[in-house]
């Protein structure tokens, strides 16, 4: 059954071949999501259960489940006369088999791996390549549609490595020269996380890149009102280094892997370094924002 194939970046699909699978109601589109992020690994009815009322499960649970799992056996094997090959039985467990895990989601991570592997390496280039492709797989929000509190927080998972894949490709592009272009997608990817320091840092540098100084300086204030206003905090170390050096016109700023600098190695050092306690600082702030807003709300 390898021509099978998934998809989860988006709303839940499946093929067989080139045919589209109707996979039933959301509820048992999130049984298929469930066994497919669980990547082969046994997925017992009790955990099935909680994924689908959190705690809640009616007393028909087990029942509908099962429903659920026979469905769709029957919509991925619709010829199939004897146990099933792709979701396995063990015990009150399922499991998807791995012999058809074709999944986008795999090739999302496989793409953002080699683009990990050529940032090492030093090819800008490649990194962007592999995460422009890596995005292109995605067809709107990570499982789109589906209920259940177990679809909710794998879904705010896989939007997180959304946005790491979208920033790391807009920080490769910028290096490589494309900062109109980076411009525009890192005001748009602002607007939409406006808490993220590490997209406000790259969207100052490509304003300062573009001649627009005072653009930047702006992104700046901007994060820093926000911030104190929402949260207490003041913006992160990188965010303000890179506020500092836009005030005083830092020109090796204006440096980038398309323009030979005084000192490339140092420079891309840099720009890593950059990357690296962006990337570690924004789960930690983005926690404390969390917690804020659950304790106090928004302010109006």
């Amino acid at each position: 059954m390898n021509h099978l194939r998934f998809s989860v970046l988006g709303p839940v699909r499946a093929w067989i071949r080139t045919e589209e699978i109707r996979l039933g109601p959301p509820q048992q589109q999130a049984v298929l999501a469930t066994l497919i992020l669980a990547e082969g690994t046994p997925v017992s009815v009790p955990a099935l259960a909680d994924a689908l009322w959190a705690g809640s499960a009616p007393a028909t649970a087990v029942g509908t489940i099962r429903t659920h799992v026979y469905r769709l056996r029957q919509a991925l094997e619709p010829a199939c006369t004897s146990a099933s090959s792709v979701i396995r039985s063990r015990g009150d467990s399922y499991s998807l088999a791995t012999t058809v895990h074709n999944c986008d989601l795999k090739a999302f991570r496989s793409l953002t791996s080699k683009a990990d592997r050529a940032r090492r390496e030093g090819c800008l280039r490649d990194v962007a390549r592999h995460l422009h492709h890596a995005l292109t797989l995605w067809q709107g929000e990570a499982l789109q549609g589906l209920p259940g509190p177990r679809a909710d927080a794998h879904r705010h998972v896989l939007e997180h490595l959304r946005l790491q894949a979208q920033t790391d490709r807009l920080a490769a592009e910028l290096e490589l020269g494309s900062t109109t272009a980076a411009a525009v997608d890192l005001q748009q990817l602002v607007a939409r996380h406006p808490f993220d320091e590490r997209l406000r840092t790259l969207l100052m540098l490509a304003h300062y890149r573009s001649g627009r100084q005072a653009a930047g300086l702006a992104v700046y204030d901007e994060a820093q009102r926000l911030l104190a206003q929402e949260l207490g905090i003041d913006p992160g170390p990188e965010l303000q280094e890179m506020h500092h050096r836009v005030l005083r016109a830092d020109p090796t700023l204006l440096h980038s892997a398309q323009a030979p600098a005084a000192s490339p190695t140092a420079h891309v050092q840099a720009c890593a370094a950059i990357s690296s306690t962006a990337s570690r600082d924004r789960p930690a702030r983005s926690a404390h924002r969390r917690n804020r807003l659950r304790c106090t709300g928004p302010a109006n």
